[in-house]
């Protein structure tokens, strides 16, 4: 098998003639013979002991051809891609079969989409912008808060009323016109006062009251809730059975101790450390972001349309599957998202081009900056891969060959070649000014690929949907 020869028909398309030699054809349709020949009925033999030259004399003497041309294609394609030098970007299209005989062999020729040659703009010193990364005294606060809730005390209520903030265990069901409706019963159910989870007027409802009493609430449906409760006036009667508050830790060196500090001041100190490095690590993938973004937009040159189509087919399937295994189709979740199949297509189209065009990029700078993958690159690959999936460093080496890992270690190195040298431009938060200090960005580079946006969770509970 060979390639004949090799020629540019269109931007990024070749079309190739490839050849297999006639002893090659003729010892592939003696193995397509053996592997058909217990499927072939002949008058005379048994099922499977006919002869080929007797099945080719019944059947036509190209009864073989078709099934050896499939089995020889695909080695054929490939050898002859590896010949010409090219890497396919799609599979061959506009297959034209010119010759084929135990003679002559094959002949044929092939359309394929290969990979473009780019010309590369700037990559060094692509700038972008960080801001201060100091914790502000909002996210202490409110880190303190989060850690105050968690370590909050549920205590029973029976000395008062409900009151805001109070958790009510209630029963309830609604009526309009004296009939219940469908989804507004309820039993022990907890209730957040002043969460504003119910339609207006319910929660208020229930405060004043004790456990044990019964009561009505009138309560009259928002005009923008859903049909065919949108603006009806209803009743619901409620029982609570219980009352709950929430006790909260008082800010102090007790409860500094109960989360691993000695004193209160300890602890802010401590959560403040904590909040600046995220903020840190937030802003330099913020800032990586950037300067991939201005990578890609450096990239000259055609790119087959396909690429960009593949990429998107393939994220959108990864994705689907992704949905599947958390028990939801993709249908329902664009149905949560309130988007239509096209705009997804088109979202998912769009984050693939960037994708396309960052790796060309990223492969353009490993080309032009000479950068190789070492032994201890691929010894650190081996160990991230271990780790992921918790199995020994030998078991993954016989699962994936340096050939496999090679592309990712040249793409992320020159990933972090880029960011090394790039700019900073940093810049204080909203309640300062930009002071126009620029430095050089020395931070692991991290994975920027774009991600179809996940859908919030579901809006507080209403009465009408209520269990």
């Amino acid at each position: 098998m060979s390639l004949q020869s090799s020629e540019q028909v269109e931007t990024n398309v070749k079309l190739l003639e490839i050849a297999v030699d006639a002893e090659t054809f003729k010892a592939e349709l003696v193995k397509t013979y053996a592997k058909k020949k217990k499927q072939i009925t002949v008058p005379g033999f048994r099922k499977g002991k006919a002869p080929m030259h007797i099945i080719e004399r019944i059947y036509g003497a190209n009864f073989f051809f078709e099934d050896a041309l499939e089995a020889l294609y695909p080695q054929a394609v490939s050898g002859a891609y590896e010949e010409a030098g090219i890497e396919a970007v799609d599979a061959p299209f506009d297959f034209e079969l010119k010759e084929m005989s135990r003679e002559q062999g094959i002949l044929f020729t092939i359309k394929v989409t290969v990979k473009p040659e780019i010309e590369l703009g700037s990559y060094k010193g692509l700038a972008g912008h960080k801001h201060a990364a100091e914790a502000t005294q909002e996210q202490i606060n409110a880190e303190i808060e989060s850690r105050r809730e968690k370590n909050v005390r549920i205590v029973s209520v029976d000395d008062r009323p409900a009151q805001t903030g109070d958790i009510a265990v209630i029963d309830y069901e609604g009526f309009v016109d004296g009939v219940p409706f469908e989804g507004g019963k309820a039993e022990k159910h907890s209730l957040t006062l002043g969460s504003g989870s119910f339609i207006p007027g319910f929660e208020e409802g229930v405060e004043g009251h004790s456990v044990g009493e019964e009561f009505d609430i009138d309560v009259t449906f928002p005009e923008d809730y859903s049909e065919p409760m949108a603006g009806k006036k209803a009743v619901f009667h409620v029982k609570i059975n219980e009352l709950k508050w929430k006790d909260y830790p008082a800010l102090d060196d007790e409860f500094a101790k109960d989360l691993g500090c000695d004193t209160f001041e300890e602890l802010k100190s401590q959560i403040e450390k904590e909040i600046t490095l995220r903020n840190e690590e937030h802003q330099q993938e913020h800032f990586e972001e950037q300067i991939m973004t201005a990578l890609a937009a450096e990239v000259q040159g055609e790119i087959p349309p396909v690429m960009f189509e593949n990429e998107a087919k393939e994220n959108k399937e990864r994705f689907s599957e992704r949905l599947s295994s958390q028990g939801m189709k993709l249908d329902m979740y664009l149905m949560y998202l309130g988007k239509t199949p096209e705009e997804f297509d088109a979202e998912m189209l769009e984050q693939a081009t960037g994708r396309v065009r960052l790796r060309l990029a990223l492969e353009k700078v490993a080309e032009l900056e000479h950068i190789e993958a070492l032994e201890e690159d691929y010894e650190a690959s081996y160990a991230e891969i271990a780790a992921m999936y918790s199995m020994e460093v030998d078991k993954i080496k016989a699962i994936l060959t340096k050939e496999q890992l090679e592309k990712d270690i040249l793409l992320k190195k020159a990933r972090k070649f880029v960011v090394d040298h790039a700019v900073v431009e940093t810049q204080h938060d909203a309640h300062g000014q930009a002071d126009g200090k620029k430095e050089k960005a020395k931070k692991k580079a991290a994975d920027t690929a774009d991600k179809p946006k996940t859908a919030k969770s579901g809006a507080a509970r209403k009465p009408k949907e209520a269990d």
